[in-house]
């Protein structure tokens, strides 16, 4: 595979995100590209949410600054308590990563009707217990990738569209959705 044909950006979970953070001594965090072009603003989450850990580029967003940790440890918790996809970005040469996007459905290019943008699943996917399923529907508005929809008032999973963002098993109040590592093909 090419580096042109490596996407930009992948989905991890919440864990995976924290876990890259943890390895960084130094953050900068500008506003979000997609939500400074939301002419009408993002109805989801501040705008200040593109963490880099690299002073090179990175974002399209403006007020690139130097961020504290506890800056950093904020803007996970605004993504934990707004459902915001946890998109790690890779370099130029696609060989390491150098921040991550906080992305909502509000503002988001990837998840604009009509979108081309690419973006590599995550490591991750969906197992859900559906005898346990109570059909609530809690997971289908944080499944921006529509793979959990509620039909006839059933809830009709579609895994291929499965980023394995994990949105879905924070907000699942039967705790019947779980995430398993993805297998991928060689």
């Amino acid at each position: 595979m090419s580096e042109k044909e490596i996407p930009i950006h992948y989905v991890c979970t919440r864990e995976k995100a924290q876990e890259l953070i943890d390895r960084q001594k130094h953050f900068w965090v500008s506003n979000c590209g997609c939500r400074e072009g939301n002419k009408e603003g993002c109805k989801r989450s501040r705008i200040d949410v593109c963490l880099m850990w690299a002073d090179g580029e990175g974002s399209s967003g403006s007020d690139k600054h130097p961020a504290t940790r506890a800056e950093v440890d904020a803007i996970m918790k605004e993504a934990k308590d707004k459902c915001l996809v946890y998109r790690p970005f890779r370099n130029d040469a696609r060989t390491d990563t150098e921040g991550i996007c906080f992305c909502c459905d509000d503002c988001c290019g990837y998840f604009q009707p009509g979108s081309t943008y690419r973006c590599d699943q995550g490591e991750k996917i969906e197992q859900t217990k559906v005898e346990d399923c109570t059909n609530c529907g809690a997971c289908e508005p944080v499944c921006y990738f529509k793979a959990r929809q509620m039909k006839d008032g059933a809830l009709a999973l579609t895994r291929d569209k499965c980023y394995g963002c994990g949105l879905c098993v924070d907000v699942c109040p039967t705790s019947c959705i779980t995430l398993a590592t993805r297998k991928r093909e060689v």
